[in-house]
């Protein structure tokens, strides 16, 4: 299947009437983030796999044969988290095709059910990045901030503003120059046009703090772009120590990760770390987030809170960032703890 051509991935059936709701759906694309496209053609390729070697009819998809797919990829070893994706995304392809969703069958519950719960016997845990906290950027800060290094100021700037305003890795890539404005008292306010979680006219505004404006302004000024409205505020630098001012692409996925890993051998390579699912060995995109999760949930900020600066729709997904910090808060270790031995 195509990437570079989705709606010769997506029209598999011979109905016309499927192919035509089909084409509809490839028209109105925009309407989901690339991320969720991507994920979306990837599940088709695999699942079309699979049906092919297996004779079973990918689109549309009976219950029965999605429960088969869901089990195999259980076998395979893929986590129960990345199996309920397949399903989802399945179940939205169908959806959008005007067909039944093969996941609303009870079989289909009781094999997620199962899978799940298999899962979690066995050990299962739900992977979580390397939390990067707030004394980590001023560890990074003492390091960096006298850098005659381009490299190394910009991405100082960039952890401070990731840290600070707790946007996605995407979402700081897309940042320009004309996206900054200045409060009264001199601090950076900064215009989010969208993010993963909210997409509507009146966009996101983050500030940021004293030292993280510092920092910005400063790069934008040593780099030039403060002279270029249109550029990406995180433009490449080249090896001639040399912003380059790129105003059509921000810099890959890749290239915003390669940040944290510099970091990572800078300030953190020093911390025991136990491997989480065999991925999480350092600092990676979404370390900042998570670590300002929890040094806010450390100060007593309330749930809410954090979800508003994180942009978190779900409660349980900062719970399960912040589930350590308040480990002995909880009512009954007080209970006990008022009858001590």
């Amino acid at each position: 299947m195509n990437k570079k051509h989705p709606a010769s991935a997506l029209t598999l059936s011979a109905d016309g009437d499927i192919a035509h709701r089909l084409r509809e759906f490839v028209q109105d694309r925009e309407a989901f983030s690339e991320n969720t496209w991507r994920q979306l053609l990837s599940v088709m390729r695999i699942c079309a796999k699979w049906a092919e070697e297996n004779g079973r009819t990918f689109l549309p998809m009976s219950s029965t044969c999605l429960r088969d797919y869901l089990l195999y990829l259980q076998a395979s070893g893929r986590a129960s988290s990345t199996i309920s994706t397949h399903a989802a995304l399945i179940s939205m392809l169908h959806r959008n095709a005007g067909l039944v969703p093969p996941n609303r069958s009870p079989q289909v519950f009781r094999a997620v059910k199962k899978i799940n719960r298999t899962a979690v016997i066995a050990g299962e845990r739900t992977g979580q990045a390397v939390p990067f906290r707030l004394g980590d950027l001023l560890s990074l800060d003492a390091r960096w901030s006298d850098s005659e290094r381009l490299q190394e100021l910009r991405d100082l700037t960039f952890l401070h503003v990731a840290y600070a305003t707790l946007l996605r890795v995407s979402e700081l890539g897309r940042l320009r120059v004309r996206d900054i404005s200045r409060a009264p008292d001199g601090r950076i306010v900064l215009d989010v046009a969208w993010t993963k979680t909210i997409v509507m006219t009146g966009g996101l505004i983050k500030g940021l703090g004293d030292l993280s404006s510092q920092r910005l302004t400063e790069w934008l000024t040593v780099s030039g772009l403060i002279a270029e409205p249109d550029a990406f505020i995180f433009s490449p630098v080249h090896r001639t120590n040399r912003a380059r001012v790129e105003a059509k692409r921000p810099l890959s996925t890749r290239a915003l990760e390669d940040i944290f890993a510099r970091a990572w051998q800078v300030a953190g390579a020093g911390q025991d770390m136990k491997p989480n699912k065999n991925r999480y060995r350092g600092w990676s995109g979404h370390s900042t987030r998570v670590g300002a999760a929890i040094d806010m949930a450390t100060k007593k900020y309330s749930t809410a809170q954090i979800m508003q600066e994180g942009t978190w729709k779900k409660a349980e997904t900062v719970m399960r960032y912040i589930r350590h910090v308040d480990a002995h808060a909880g009512a009954m270790v007080d209970l006990m703890g008022q009858h001590k031995v």
